[in-house]
């Protein structure tokens, strides 16, 4: 019996560079997925146009008006279309509980940095980087987590350290952090897909 490709659908506010790059392997026949959503709270997102571009549903769903409401189709949204998994692509809002709820342990984000030591509320970006050159750390890294109701503060699945360079300056360590978040999704996915790593639950 042959298995199902694993269903991925997506949230992303911007650019989505690793939504971008997850399509893109999709596509290359390098991951067994399918891209099945992509939702933005931005209806200007230039990621809307990519996923119309490569045939990936779209759902533009502002937030700020009616966040309750706007959390319950979200909820709803992301079932229809049959997501196995939930992908954070620079989406800049908070989940709200309905959606939280229903894909528990099934929402992934990547952080810019070590956790739990540089996340939180307002670390996100450049401020990241800063906080991590200030404290005089070694290295950073991309962390992929699991979303809950707290910022940055569900369970880490899988970590790629990214060591600093001597004379390191938040915008070069952005530069390497931003160029290794989505080979890495990519890969962490495919062993999810794999069954090589598991998630809780």
């Amino acid at each position: 019996m042959t298995k199902e490709p694993l269903r991925i659908a997506f949230l992303a506010s911007r650019n989505g560079s690793s939504f971008r790059a997850i399509v893109e392997t999709i596509e290359a026949g390098s991951l067994p997925a399918a891209a099945c959503l992509l939702v933005s709270n931005n209806r200007a997102a230039p990621a809307l146009d990519f996923a119309q571009a490569h045939g990936v549903p779209t759902l533009v769903l502002p937030t700020k008006t009616d966040p309750e409401a706007a959390d319950a189709r979200l909820a709803e949204a992301l079932a229809e279309a049959g997501a196995d998994l939930v992908v954070l692509s620079g989406y800049l809002r908070r989940l709200g509980p309905a959606t939280l709820s229903r894909f528990r342990n099934r929402i992934l984000n990547i952080h810019p940095g070590p956790l739990p030591d540089f996340g939180g509320e307002g670390m996100y970006g450049r401020r990241v980087h800063e906080a991590v050159i200030a404290a005089g750390a070694a290295e950073s890294a991309v962390v992929i987590h699991l979303v809950d109701e707290v910022y940055d503060n569900g369970p880490a699945i899988a970590r790629r350290a990214i060591p600093l360079a001597a004379g390191e300056t938040p915008e070069s360590l952005e530069a390497k952090v931003t160029a290794a978040e989505p080979a890495f999704f990519v890969e962490t996915l495919g062993r999810i897909a794999r069954g090589e790593l598991k998630l809780p639950g």
